[in-house]
């Protein structure tokens, strides 16, 4: 009989980072929260960075407090957001901190890579969709600059922690293939890609699949936590998209998932990418997932547009509490005000309620005239779009859906779940909130034989063991086709 083992996933976000202790059997999974801490970017000399040395030190942190809670991990795990990377230099330095996808120095450079590698062949390689922020962007952005002259080496963000806490340098699959510089099809850098754009292929460690062993513990990691080695560092779905998406508690294939934080990523999991025009047209991305799985997503503006409301009501000394918030939304009536809740002007940090408000009055709609209405425009605009995102999925890529599973922190926000399964007109499966945290121990479990099985028996335990609630959906479907037609179009790919 195997029994229960401990292992630890380190949970990166865009606005906090979580170290979980979890202890995985073949019936049971608990898990438990060792640390939380901040992530707060820092603007130096015009430029938005990632204090990622804050970040390592919560992550040793972290460890220490999983290492007395639970006990020696068998491993540990890490995943993180998408498209970000540090450089280092030949000795394995970093040459300083690695700049924040919401910067804008990226903002005419789409522009100077199509040039080189039109936008349709770009996406026919990568499948990966158009944003100004993706790797491949930002790497240009970068070439011209002292410090990446000086790089030798590139490395994403979970890939950088997995490295310092191991002296291991590679490059997880499902985080690379975010990049816009991996083909989905051969699971390989593209040569052509590099080529166009002039990188160094050996700027690129070498690649990893989900359970492979990416390292182990170093002496002086063991003795900055206290934990007893040996322990391993195991390659998860870095992309912490990719660990969320294993942690959807879906029986069977005819789900769709919102994976809901400052980003929601809304799709559904295939075997095989879809390439063609009309995707690239309609901005869907090919990332890859766990056990060979393709993540066929739309990214949607999320709940950044929640959280960057109440960052500046709280800046501006009028702070509101989130429960009071959603409860004066909710008496708001349904689709009063809406905006296009994937406008780049909402990308960048900033006064948040101002722009929703001149996006209506722009649009012809209701200004909202206090914070429940214009909370109430945030969740209606999420939910017509996770419903254009989940027809679209449908349409696209022939795949039906039965059931719409949220995963993360949005599954605890009852009034968006409601009112998403409303606009689909779908059920509504809310949790597990720490989705990507499970994905990632659920992974670690299976590499070192504590569980076995596909990503099907991987999910029975999750519904077996985790809370979940159900929205069944309410009224007319109609009425949110009506209030897309109410939205300007929008261009959602360029070339």
């Amino acid at each position: 009989m195997r029994t229960a083992r401990s292992f630890v996933a380190v949970d990166l976000g865009a606005s906090s980072g979580r170290v979980l202790a979890g202890r995985v059997g073949p019936d049971s999974l608990t898990v438990s929260e060792a640390h939380r801490f901040v992530n707060r970017p820092v603007r130096v000399g015009g430029t938005l960075h990632w204090d990622v040395l804050a970040l390592y030190a919560g992550v040793l942190d972290g460890l220490r407090a999983a290492g007395r809670t639970a006990g020696p991990p068998v491993s540990v795990g890490i995943d993180a957001w998408a498209v970000d990377f540090g450089l280092l230099d030949a000795d394995g330095a970093l040459l300083g901190n690695p700049v924040h996808y919401r910067d804008t120095r990226t903002d005419a450079v789409p522009d100077r890579v199509y040039a080189r590698v039109a936008a349709t062949e770009l996406y026919t390689i990568t499948g990966i969709q158009h944003a100004s922020f993706n790797t491949v962007h930002q790497l240009v952005a970068a070439s011209d600059t002292p410090q990446f002259a000086a790089a030798r080496q590139v490395l994403l963000i979970p890939d950088l922690i997995s490295y310092w806490l191991t002296g291991v340098a590679g490059t997880e699959v499902t985080n690379a293939s975010t990049t816009q510089l991996l083909d989905p099809v051969t699971g390989c850098w593209s040569s052509r890609i590099t080529t166009a754009l002039g990188l160094d292929p050996q700027l690129f460690a070498p690649l990893r699949l989900p359970g492979e062993a990416a390292g182990a513990l170093t002496a002086q990691v063991l003795a900055e936590t206290g934990l007893r080695g040996p322990v391993r560092v195991t390659a998860v779905g870095s992309h912490d998209t990719a660990s969320a998406v294993v942690g959807v508690p879906a029986h069977g294939s005819r789900f769709a998932y919102i994976s809901s934080g400052t980003w929601s990523l809304v799709g559904v999991e295939l075997d095989a990418p879809v390439l063609t025009e009309e995707s690239r047209r309609a901005n869907f991305t090919n990332e890859l997932g766990v056990d060979g799985t393709v993540r066929y997503l739309r990214n949607v503006m999320g709940l950044w547009l929640l959280q960057e409301c109440m960052r500046h009501w709280d800046r501006t000394g009028r702070p509101h509490s989130l429960e009071r918030l959603l409860d004066d939304a909710a008496r708001v009536p349904a689709l009063r005000s809406l905006v296009d809740a994937g406008d780049p002007a909402f990308l960048a940090p900033g006064d948040m309620p101002d722009r929703i408000e001149g996006a209506c009055r722009e649009a012809g709609e209701p200004v909202p005239g206090t914070p429940g209405e214009l909370v109430r425009c945030i969740v209606d605009s999420l939910a017509l779009a996770y419903r254009g995102a989940v027809l679209d999925a449908q349409r696209l890529a022939g795949h039906a859906v039965d059931v719409v599973h949220v995963v993360g922190g949005g599954a605890l926000n009852s009034l968006l779940c409601q009112v998403t399964a409303d606009a689909c007109g779908l059920p509504v499966v809310a949790g597990p909130t720490e989705a990507a945290a499970l994905g990632n121990l659920l992974v670690q479990a299976r590499a070192a034989g504590s569980v076995t099985g596909s990503l099907a028996d991987l999910r029975r335990l999750l519904r077996e063991t985790q809370p979940l609630r159900r929205y069944e959906p309410r009224g007319d479907t109609g009425v949110w086709a009506r209030a897309a037609d109410r939205l300007p179009a929008r261009p959602a790919a360029v070339g």
